[in-house]
């Protein structure tokens, strides 16, 4: 009996708390829920502005500081609402990367050494506008592109790296006498060569260089095509490629959902029909119990009767002695 009421108190739980991520569930997933945080994301951001002016930062302070306490006490609010919507499945919930980007954002507001670092605090802030990309799709698309890309990026930075260097010490090696503002050292030279990278100030750069030597076309020309043609275009590749790739996870992501959405519903569904069936279980258990005591205090009263229709029984028939 110990272990069906510890059964019937962990369904009880179970259900109680699927029904409270239904309605939390319910909350976070309307419209109105998301825009009215994408609002206080965006008021969170206008205060950080105003707070870039002194003047209005002086007289409006205690405003200020309400606001921002308004707009904590709600980004709290609402991972918490979160929180509780996935408190029958958390593992869904740490799934999601946003989830944990928001659930940092919001804790590190509440530590000790970051409340009291006010420039930390205020990047912490300024990380709140970030959240928007939650609520705008293309945006959350081209920022898992960003960080999709990043590999090949690092590599592209190797190879641009290796160029510049390279073209520095020729630079260094033909200039540095004739120009030494911009290659009179590898660190000027590779920065001169970095700004040219954007074709920023080459026909001064090609000119200066005709006038020390015929072979600096030779040497400015090739670095153009190899720097700012060829390695600019496979970065873009690189970035092309992996928005696709953010696009289709993007798209593939509903699809994904659906099944799980459905797998959940038919567990939950499963879930309360075991449940019915285990109490169906437990009332025919005790209406068994209940029916076999009857049986043993009938059989005792049968007994009982017996007994006493024995001694009341006569000797023997009439007439006999």
């Amino acid at each position: 009996m110990q272990d069906q009421h510890d059964n019937g108190a962990e369904t009880a739980f179970r259900s109680a708390r699927r029904q409270l991520a239904g309605r939390c569930r319910t909350v976070t997933e309307a419209r109105w829920f998301a825009l009215t945080v994408f609002a206080v994301i965006l008021t969170n951001a206008a205060l950080l502005g105003v707070e870039t002016y002194p003047g209005l930062a002086a007289d409006w302070h205690h405003w200020l500081r309400l606001a921002e306490h308004a707009c904590l006490a709600a980004f709290t609010v609402e991972i918490l609402l979160r929180l509780a919507a996935h408190v029958d499945r958390p593992r869904d919930f740490a799934k999601d990367p946003w989830n944990l980007f928001d659930l940092a954002v919001v804790l590190c507001a509440f530590l000790p050494v970051v409340r009291e670092n006010t420039t930390v605090l205020r990047l912490l802030r300024l990380a709140r506008v970030l959240r928007t990309a939650r609520f705008l799709p293309q945006l959350r698309v081209v920022l898992v592109a960003v960080a999709r890309s990043l590999p090949g990026t690092l590599s592209f930075l190797l190879v641009g790296g290796l160029v510049l260097y390279v073209y520095a010490m020729v630079g260094w090696v033909f200039f540095s006498h004739e120009d030494p503002q911009h290659y009179g050292s590898i660190g000027r030279a590779v920065l001169t060569l970095f700004l040219l990278m954007t074709l920023d100030g080459i026909g001064d750069a090609v000119h200066t260089g005709l006038e020390i030597s015929r072979w600096s076309l030779l040497y400015y020309a090739s670095y153009v095509l190899l720097a700012s043609f060829v390695l600019v275009n496979v970065l873009i590749g690189v970035v092309l490629t992996s928005l696709d790739d953010a696009r289709a996870t993007e798209q593939d992501e509903p699809s994904r959902r659906g099944p799980r959405a459905a797998e959940n519903e038919d567990r939950g569904l499963l879930l309360q029909r075991i449940a019915t069936a285990r109490r169906a279980l437990d009332d025919l258990e005790q209406g068994l119990s209940r029916s076999e005591s009857g049986a043993e205090e009938g059989g005792v009263r049968s007994v009982g009767n017996d007994d006493n229709c024995y001694t009341a029984q006569p000797s023997g028939p009439r007439g006999t002695p």
